[in-house]
């Protein structure tokens, strides 16, 4: 379970490195003062730095085995999970309200507007199922 949980989530992370440049490229951080992009940079960040951390404290409680680890990334997981579901819940209705324009420099259409569907459900059914193999792993089930 745990080693099917590293996999999980770095599978996830690769997803959400997509995401994150993707919405970068598409002039997130310019979009901050005119208010065009529903994401707010810190929490964007913030999901990503979570994320990263919490790979590494399971990286950690992999090599050294030990439970309050594995519970603390769980912790940072579940605290991963609240802002990538703050951050969806506020890409639906970017996603739903207008198609993409093809002007890369537009600054009328936020830059999530860009992100595509097929990497954001695949993000989002990932980041899920490494919460809850994760979840299985620091309560023992599989053994390890």
């Amino acid at each position: 379970m745990d080693i099917a949980a590293l996999v999980a989530w770095v599978v996830t992370a690769l997803g959400g490195f997509v995401l994150l440049a993707r919405w970068i490229g598409r002039g997130g951080l310019r979009q901050q003062q005119s208010r065009t992009t529903h994401f707010p940079a810190p929490l964007v960040f913030g999901h990503f730095l979570l994320a990263a951390a919490g790979l590494i404290l399971w990286i950690v409680y992999l090599a050294a085995d030990g439970d309050a680890l594995a519970w603390t990334a769980f912790g940072v997981l579940v605290a991963v999970a609240l802002l990538g579901f703050t951050l969806f819940a506020r890409w639906i209705p970017v996603y739903r309200a207008t198609a993409p324009t093809t002007t890369a420099g537009d600054e009328a259409t936020p830059a999530e507007r860009h992100l595509p569907l097929p990497v954001v459900l695949a993000h989002g059914l990932l980041g899920a199922t490494t919460l809850v193999l994760v979840l299985l792993a620091a309560l023992g089930v599989g053994g390890s």
